[in-house]
């Protein structure tokens, strides 16, 4: 599963990789999250362009988004039939600029977060799939689901779902939705090989949306971890009670 991401790397470097004909310029994000617009690379016209998504995709034959589950993350394994997925993932295939995301694992009762990344520290690109859903009045809006797949071995030992990350010489055949020539893109659906990522533990900062800053990504020691589980227990309260007269043995505010 991905739920939180951080797309970091210039926004020169990510159009020279993706090779996109745009020059946005948009600051480092270090906690990317459901329903804010993120970065999607598409093939459009025999070119690629950049384009910004709402992540958390609509199929179009919703009615009211306000009653539909939030779809952030398409299964490879079923996204060939599943009916919210099935005819983006053959005509509108996407990329997701990114340099790591975040995932959590419960330990000694409590949900550690940790910063995941390319071991290599190179950005790296999601799969995507993308649908344009039209409202009732004619409005649009373009969103976005991240495909994931079974974790690797290593990986596992976080979370059993990943992210399908697309190597850079991959991007043309998983973009490219012209035929429909399903199964050439079905191999590209797999988890990072064993090796291929590293991570660290990371602040429950990144827990609270509204954080985002590089201090994020950074990894913490076993005391940190430790300190941070401390200030995360219930205080106790002290109940105070009430003074009693020597004078008569009633319970006195006085």
């Amino acid at each position: 599963m991905c739920g939180r991401f951080v797309i970091t790397s210039a926004p020169a470097a990510l159009r020279q990789l993706f090779g996109y004909v745009e020059q946005p310029n948009f600051p480092p994000r270090y906690n990317v999250a459901p329903t804010q617009p993120i970065p999607v690379v598409l093939l459009e016209n025999g070119a690629r362009h950049f384009r910004l998504m709402r992540w958390g995709l609509l199929p179009g034959w919703v009615k009211d988004p306000r009653g539909f589950t939030l779809l952030i993350n398409a299964r490879s394994e079923t996204v060939l039939e599943k009916p919210a997925f099935k005819n983006a993932i053959r005509r509108r295939r996407g990329l997701i600029p990114a340099d790591g995301y975040y995932e959590w694992k419960t330990e000694a009762g409590r949900k550690q977060p940790f910063f995941i990344h390319r071991a290599d520290g190179e950005p790296l690109g999601f799969a995507a799939v993308f649908e344009t859903w039209v409202g009732p009045n004619g409005e649009e809006l373009d969103t976005v689901a991240i495909v994931t797949a079974a974790a690797g071995e290593d990986l596992a030992a976080l979370h059993d779902r990943v992210p399908v990350t697309i190597s850079p010489r991959d991007f043309e055949r998983w973009l490219d939705s012209k035929g429909d020539e399903i199964d050439a893109i079905l191999p590209l659906m797999r988890p990072p090989r064993v090796g291929e990522f590293a991570w660290h533990p990371v602040s429950t900062r990144v827990n609270r949306v509204a954080n985002d800053d590089e201090q994020l990504v950074l990894p913490i020691s076993a005391e940190e971890i430790e300190a941070e589980a401390e200030a995360a227990k219930p205080k106790k309260v002290v109940r105070k009670t009430a003074a009693v007269s020597s004078d008569d043995g009633q319970g006195s505010l006085f």
